[in-house]
């Protein structure tokens, strides 16, 4: 999926475009920001902040004695992905272990 397609006439000036042309002509390439820093991955659309509040609201629940099989059906979670969701947040919360 290409966000910004320009056509390199329109916004290289001509000597610069004869140039580009002796390396790639006529197909597609992508040219970086200036900047380094990226954005990280869902960082743009919300989906980091709402895995994130899931997995907020999964360790709350389960901290409050819900069972990882109940989480498991709850969220439509392997009981793999519950777990590590668990030991992420208890990691960061310095919590006690994990239980069935």
């Amino acid at each position: 999926m290409i966000a910004n397609y320009k056509n390199g006439k329109d916004v290289l000036p001509p000597h610069l475009l004869k140039e580009l042309q002796h390396y790639i002509e006529g197909e597609l390439i992508y040219i970086p920001k200036k900047s380094n820093q990226r954005v990280g991955w869902g960082e743009l659309s919300g989906t980091r902040q709402m895995i994130t509040s899931r997995n907020e609201k999964i360790f709350e629940l389960y901290s409050s004695g819900h069972s990882v099989e109940n989480l498991m059906q709850s969220y439509h979670l392997s009981e793999d992905s519950i777990r590590k969701v668990i030991f992420k947040m208890r990691t960061e919360h310095g919590k006690a272990t994990i239980q069935s």
